[in-house]
């Protein structure tokens, strides 16, 4: 994930490998866990899914929904328990 300064917050990009034609969306703190908020876009067809976010200031838990399956990120060293028996990637923002 990437992070640039905005006024409302930072740009965090967000970034899966993911079989091509899945349905793959991020959520977390930032979004009350809305697994259907935030999808991400294959970048093009190749099953690189991608999307950027402004997320206010702050330390924020999430994870990614692919094909209804909820993921960590596999490219962030941060994780925390989540209460539901796995774990929940982090990011400060």
């Amino acid at each position: 994930m990437k992070k640039t300064a905005g006024s409302k917050g930072k740009k965090v990009g967000f970034q899966l490998m993911a079989e091509p034609g899945s349905e793959v969306f991020v959520t977390g703190t930032f979004n009350n866990w809305d697994p259907k908020q935030y999808p991400m876009r294959d970048n093009p067809n190749g099953g690189l899914y991608k999307t950027t976010l402004v997320l206010p200031p702050g330390r924020h838990e999430y994870k990614f929904v692919v094909n209804g399956k909820w993921v960590m990120d596999p490219n962030c060293p941060e994780t925390v328990p989540n209460g539901q028996g796995s774990q929940n990637s982090v990011l400060d923002a």
